[in-house]
């Protein structure tokens, strides 16, 4: 059997921390192999030390049967390994081309860049692979997914056959995914071999062949995965059965907490992006808000949290008007927000963990006495908090939070941002970059939210995660409400009728 990857008994260690033990990984050519495994499980080191940007601290690698030493990147690319990161690496203020060609430029018989050749190739390559791109955009005015194909043209520009797509779809919409999965398929078709992290089981079962687990550094198996069950593999990544559905009982809605009336909201180029938006979230309820991904929830979310003025309309928290008051003003009024970009707007990535865990209350009691910072508080409070939502990180509390992976920044904003246990929750793709395990506890946390009495407001573009948590669903199109329903018998195929603008509905019941 012909292996274009095998990574022999890899072992890497970081201060405090193993992130590999002893790990051994086998890829065959030609194929999509998965690697699997929870937040923290060691699954981009791995990748990392294949790309050349860590060294293992033991272990082989052989790249089509021979014993090679990835030094650095640019190894890795002489050997025809490409890697799409989780956070891309693009220059925003160049253009697509000028992004695919950087450090590899074309050269005139000048000595200047051949812009034009390079442009030719790039046309030619997104063709070739169905990569539809505009060669001449600013990566700052393309989509997310758009973005990303940029990051496979970067790949296969250089001559790659050997893929590494580190979480590729945390950022991307249903429909985005699809076209990704479609372009995978592609890449396979043309002689590419795939390697694949991430932890959704769905995409694993729609495109991979192989899947290798990793738990807590240890590889766990490698399964076959058209023979594998998605909970199993579920069970596999965790150690323990995973439930996909929340337990919940009936809400007991109270009062109107959260009151949003005629809300009109300019997005970044002026152009109105929330339009005569009303909607009410009552005391002891999840009301969840559906859409297609650039509708107006990331406005809307804004708006609501002030982090963008208001045009005209009304915000009120528990009957007073928050309406264009400062974001400390809406926490001030009992409001939590976790945000949709947890690097823009959820982290001081060059703070410390705990630092993270008091940045908007590092001035009252018990963190702070008198003026003077109170580091044994922060301390023991950033331990409870580590240890009730399970962030995991190398140096504990002490941790630089850019190190941390994805998934454990997640999770560290929910436990500081649910740990307020606020009246008035603005919660924005809550569970985007977490596994299974994580989604369970997040989902759970939320409903508890509820139980206690806050109102949730719960913007998501996962329709199975706005179908098994909300109480009433409302759906916002093209800037509008175009809908809002009981969650009771309303189908997955109405919901998205109305997120597409084919159906408007609106249940008496579900009114205020």
């Amino acid at each position: 059997m012909a292996y274009a990857i095998e990574m022999l008994h890899i072992t890497k260690d970081f201060p405090g921390i193993r992130a590999n033990d002893d790990v051994t990984l086998q890829v065959e050519e030609n194929t999509v192999h998965a690697l699997l495994g929870e937040n923290g499980a060691g699954k981009s080191t791995l990748m990392s030390i294949l790309f050349g940007l860590y060294q293992p601290t033991s272990g082989t690698i052989k790249v089509n049967g021979k014993e090679v030493k990835v030094t650095d990147p640019n190894v890795a690319n002489d050997l025809g390994i490409g890697m799409v990161h989780q956070h891309f690496k693009l220059v925003e203020c160049f253009t697509v081309t000028e992004n695919i060609i950087l450090g590899k430029e074309p050269r005139t018989k000048f000595g200047t860049v051949d812009m034009k050749a390079a442009r030719a190739k790039v046309v030619e390559l997104s063709k070739r692979y169905g990569l539809q791109v505009d060669p001449d955009a600013k990566i700052s005015d393309i989509t997310v997914g758009m973005q990303q194909r940029v990051e496979i043209l970067k790949m296969l520009y250089r001559d790659a056959n050997i893929l590494i797509f580190d979480e590729p779809t945390a950022v991307l919409t249903p429909q985005e995914i699809t076209e990704l999965m479609d372009i995978m398929r592609n890449l396979i078709k043309e002689g590419k071999t795939i390697l694949l992290i991430t932890h959704k089981l769905k995409e694993i079962k729609a495109v991979a062949q192989k899947c290798t687990v990793l738990r807590k550094g240890k590889c766990i198996g490698t399964i076959d995965v058209a023979t594998t069950s998605e909970k199993d593999m579920a069970e596999m990544m965790v150690g323990h059965v995973v439930s996909f559905m929340v337990d919940r009982s009936e809400a007991k809605p109270g009062e109107v907490y959260l009151d949003i009336e005629h809300l009109n909201v300019k997005g970044a180029k002026g152009v109105l992006a929330v339009k005569d938006f009303s909607l009410k979230v009552r005391q002891g309820e999840i009301v969840g808000l559906a859409g297609i991904d650039g509708n107006g929830q990331t406005e809307l979310a804004y708006a609501l949290t002030g982090m963008t003025k208001i045009d005209s309309g009304t915000v009120k928290f528990i009957g007073t008007d928050v309406t264009n008051a400062s974001i400390n003003e809406h926490y001030r009024h009992d409001m939590c927000h976790v945000p949709e970009d947890r690097h823009k707007h959820g982290l001081i990535l060059d703070f410390k963990l705990k630092e993270n865990y008091v940045v908007h209350s590092y001035t009252d009691e018990p963190f702070a006495k008198n003026g003077v910072i109170q580091m044994k508080a922060i301390d023991e409070y950033a331990e409870r908090l580590s240890e009730e939502y399970d962030v995991r990180s190398g140096e504990g509390k002490e941790t630089i939070t850019r190190s941390m992976s994805g998934g454990n920044q997640q999770k560290a904003i929910i436990a500081r941002e649910f740990d307020r246990n606020s009246k008035i929750m603005i919660v924005v793709q809550p569970t985007r970059g977490l596994d299974v395990g994580a989604i369970e506890l997040v989902r759970k946390k939320i409903v508890e939210q509820r139980d206690k009495g806050a109102a949730v407001l719960l913007i998501s573009l996962e329709l199975d995660e706005i179908m098994n948590l909300s109480d009433r669903i409302a759906v916002i199109h093209n800037g509008e409400l175009s809908g809002l329903v009981m969650n009771k018998g309303i189908s997955e195929n109405d919901i998205g009728l109305m997120m597409s603008g084919g159906l408007n509905k609106f249940d008496e019941e579900a009114k205020i």
